[in-house]
Parts: C-alpha cells; sequence; structure tokens
C-alpha cells in the first residue's frame, strides 16, 4: 500500500525489452532507497513494482505487458523522470490516502492554468472511470494522492500547490501528457454496490 505522498523524482537510465517484459533501470536521489531490499514495492507514476536487483541508488524493476499497456510506463524513455513512493509502513503517517499502485487506466492533461503560484490542471478520462469522480473526491493521479476540484464532461479538475509542482513530475507536465489514474478504493466500492443494488431491484 501506498500513502500518495510522493517522495520525489527518479530518472530512468536505461529501458531493455526482454519478451513479454521490459527491464527499466531507475535512479533515485542519493538516500531515497539505502535500505531497500530485493522484493520490495516501488511505486513509479503510481504503478506498484517490485525490485529486482540494486547497485547503489540505481534499481532495475520488470514490467510486464499489461501494465506497459495500461500505464505511462508504456511510453516513458531512457532520461523520463517519474514520481516514486516507497511502499507504507504500519506506523507512517497517511497525509494523502491509501492507493494500492494498481492503475486504472492512462487519463490526459488537456488545459493548463496558473493560478498565482499554483497550477490548475484539467484532466480527460476514459468514459468508464467517470461514474467514481466526484467534487472533493480522492484520486490519484501519477502516485499523488490529490483532491477533484470539479467534476468536467470529459474528467476532471486539480489544483496544484508549490509544493506538489516542486516534487512530483506534475510540475513539468504539459498539455497533452498522459497521467497515471487510480481511483479511490472506498469510491469505487460505493459507486459498485449502489449501481448492482439498482440493478437488482429493476430486475425483480
Amino acid at each position: 500500500m501506498f500513502t500518495g505522498i510522493v517522495q520525489g523524482k527518479a530518472t530512468i537510465v536505461k529501458r531493455v525489452p526482454d519478451q513479454d517484459l521490459v527491464r527499466l533501470a531507475v535512479e533515485f536521489p542519493s538516500g531515497s532507497v539505502d535500505d531497500v531490499k530485493r522484493g520490495a514495492s516501488i511505486a513509479l507514476n503510481g504503478v506498484c513494482l517490485t525490485v529486482v536487483t540494486q547497485q547503489g541508488n540505481q534499481i532495475d524493476f520488470d514490467v510486464m505487458q499489461t501494465s506497459l499497456q495500461l500505464t505511462s510506463l508504456g511510453v516513458c524513455q531512457e532520461g523520463d523522470q517519474v514520481n516514486f513512493e516507497r511502499a507504507m509502513r504500519a506506523a507512517d503517517e497517511v497525509g494523502g490516502h491509501l492507493l494500492s499502485g494498481h492503475v486504472a487506466a492512462m487519463g490526459r492533461i488537456t488545459k493548463i492554468e496558473t493560478l498565482g503560484h499554483g497550477k490548475m490542471l484539467h484532466v480527460e478520462v476514459p468514459e468508464p472511470l467517470r461514474p467514481y469522480l466526484f467534487s472533493k473526491g480522492y484520486i490519484g493521479v501519477d502516485g499523488a494522492s490529490l483532491t477533484i476540484v470539479d467534476v468536467t464532461a470529459n474528467g476532471f479538475t486539480i489544483s496544484l500547490i508549490p509544493e506538489t509542482l516542486d516534487v512530483t513530475v506534475l510540475g513539468g507536465a504539459a498539455e497533452g501528457t498522459p497521467v497515471n489514474i487510480e481511483i479511490d478504493s472506498q469510491t469505487r466500492a460505493v459507486v459498485d454496490t449502489v449501481e448492482r443494488v439498482l440493478a437488482q431491484r429493476l430486475q425483480s
């Protein structure tokens, strides 16, 4: 599990296709992964991945075709930066909301507005995700726990404070940039339950 509080930006230094997967070599900031062990979970742009090997600040991950097709890791290239968060521990403070690292789909930034020192991002998402969007609800965007400002016809808007712009890759995003979307699990459970109950009543 993850808290959605991005711990920083890492850099993809090597991308090697290997049959049905891709091996990513990722360089992390000094001191951020000193105690990481093989088999540990780290989220990259909100995608939960398993540590395969480590050498200093560089960690290798294997990414399967499903993740490559469903998330922006499929289009990331050598030199690109990604958000990272290490798996939470039992005693960690949950400053955002719980994320699983299981991305639902990719969205796309369609418009960026400057708001003083911050920014407002308009994000378009696939139609199947839109029933789970609620004003003031939680959303995971590239692994960052964010609050939806408003729901639009094809997606939602989020506002980013300077800290978020500085710590995450969203600060350097442009219009057209793909972003990984994770729906809040509690929101998904409530919506799915209500829809199932209503469907059963209509059939009875």
